[in-house]
């Protein structure tokens, strides 16, 4: 299994298929594994070479337990790393709702490693949910998981709770105590092409759907009847959006 070390962390990714570089970023409580679980490598592994980090508190990388730890110059600094050690200058890059958040911090810094973007669900505003996590320190699975429901405003199926209790909820809640700031600043100068998607029964529909006008080159895909997690379930329903988006950008780098 690939590993580097930063500044102390222990990194682990997963790397993948043949073609041009492309990304997966997963979200909070994830892994990289949850890009093979739901058929997104099967998918793409023909047609790209797939790198999948597991992120900071997740997987099988290292987990501090101090939430200054997971601030999104820290997670930039991880998936910069992680392209160096592959000797990677540019890649397309496919993240979902925290992994999405990393897209935006990777266009606020290091636009010029980026080939394209495809963010689910997730967008760049002032967000205060995330902040029922104060008083939250992973002692309590039943608190967490009440958090955790009230952040993404959803309920937590049966399959998804036993997840997300597969981790270290310790870290996980260092993690989501970590403010998160406003990128919407930046969004007329992302200058790589978009795509954004987000399922209509997810509270942050609207507002990903708003982001995505603001993009000098965005598009918006809306999921009928998805939720957030469903969103990063069903392969099925967001693939035939992502394929011809990297297909039209293949045609300009040809």
């Amino acid at each position: 299994m690939p590993f580097l070390i930063r500044d102390g962390v222990r990194l682990h990714y997963q790397v993948t298929g043949e073609g041009p570089p492309l990304l997966l970023h997963h979200g909070f409580a994830g892994s990289w594994a949850v890009w093979r679980h739901f058929g997104f490598v099967q998918q793409l592994k023909s047609r790209y070479r797939l790198i999948m980090p597991d992120a900071r508190g997740h997987g099988l990388s290292g987990k501090p337990h101090d939430s200054r730890a997971y601030s999104m110059s820290e997670r930039i600094d991880d998936v910069l790393a992680v392209l160096d050690e592959l000797q990677i200058e540019r890649t397309h890059f496919l993240g979902y709702s925290m992994g999405g958040l990393v897209a935006y911090g990777l266009a606020r810094r290091a636009q010029h490693r980026l080939r394209s973007l495809i963010i689910g669900a997730a967008h760049p505003y002032l967000d205060h949910s995330w902040e029922v996590f104060e008083g939250v320190d992973g002692s309590n699975p039943d608190a967490f998981i009440t958090a955790l429901e009230t952040a993404v405003n959803e309920r937590l199926s049966d399959e998804v709770r036993a997840s997300v209790l597969n981790n270290d909820l310790w870290a996980l809640s260092a993690a989501a105590k970590r403010k998160r700031p406003a990128l919407d600043h930046i969004l007329p100068a992302i200058e790589v092409p978009c795509l954004l998607y987000c399922g209509d029964a997810d509270a942050r529909h609207a507002a990903v759907q708003r982001c995505a006008a603001a993009l000098p080159d965005g598009r918006f895909v809306s999921l009928p009847g998805l939720g957030h997690f469903a969103g990063m379930m069903r392969s099925d329903m967001v693939m035939p959006h992502i394929f011809p988006f990297l297909n039209e950008q293949l045609g300009k780098d040809a």
